[in-house]
């Protein structure tokens, strides 16, 4: 009985700070939000985005109305965007997104989860190659007709339609653009009356590379180490 008490509460916890990462990546981008643009969705597009990924993750209202008022307030947190480019074990290609304000902290810290967990940090330049970086919006299908979307969103910047599947093994579909495409892919969903699940730019990779299970593992655990630092927004690679 201990034993089965002893895993659900590890359970728990894992599945409650991998929540508080998510919040924590999210106020980061409230942050950026509403220093670039200000605290009004309504004019404020990335914003506005923003907030649907936070009601999709079902983050409470009052973090996210907190986290708009520290954005809002003289002593912001002032945060960088740096990305990151290296390798892990098998030769995968890894980019890392962070947003710091303490630009040798996470260098030393990312160098330290690639050493770690048999990777190499590599130099700007050295990866990103490998991808291309796109908008990516995830709609619940329920009452569409996707081949009306389809033709309707080519001409906003829709290079893309498919099927995938969220976190909790909900269907979704996946619409693509070119990052330079994003706002006018983004205002034309709005337009539909549609709510995306969740919408953002993400580094696609070109050629993704399959791995069997025992090596693929070897590089999900560096992905997850360096997910798991404070100051790491997202990991992108290549491993199919």
């Amino acid at each position: 009985m201990g034993r089965i008490f002893e895993t659900r509460k590890a359970t728990m916890m894992a599945r409650w700070n991998k929540m508080a990462k998510v919040f924590t990546r999210i106020s980061k981008d409230i942050a950026i939000a509403v220093k670039s643009g200000g605290p009004n969705p309504d004019s404020n597009s990335t914003l506005r985005r923003v907030l649907q990924n936070a009601r999709a993750a079902n983050m409470p209202k009052d973090k996210v109305d907190a986290a708009i008022k520290r954005a809002s307030g003289q002593s912001a947190t002032d945060y960088e965007i740096v990305l990151y480019e290296g390798y892990a074990p098998h030769g995968i290609a890894l980019l890392v997104e962070t947003a710091t304000d303490n630009v040798v902290r996470t260098v030393a810290n990312v160098r330290m989860h690639f050493n770690k967990h048999s990777g190499n940090l590599g130099t700007a330049g050295s990866v990103a190659f490998m991808f291309q970086r796109m908008g990516v919006f995830r709609l619940n299908p329920e009452g569409l007709d996707l081949d009306s979307l389809e033709l309707e969103l080519i001409d906003h910047g829709l290079q893309e339609m498919g099927e995938g599947v969220g976190e909790k093994g909900e269907k979704q579909i996946i619409i693509r653009s070119a990052f330079a495409d994003f706002g006018q892919l983004q205002a034309a969903i709005e337009a539909k009356g549609l709510v995306p699940v969740s919408a953002d730019s993400e580094y696609v990779a070109l050629n993704p590379i399959e791995l069997p299970e025992d090596k693929a593992t070897e590089v999900l655990e560096l992905v997850d180490a360096l997910e798991q630092d404070d100051d790491v927004q997202r990991v992108f690679h290549n491993l199919a």
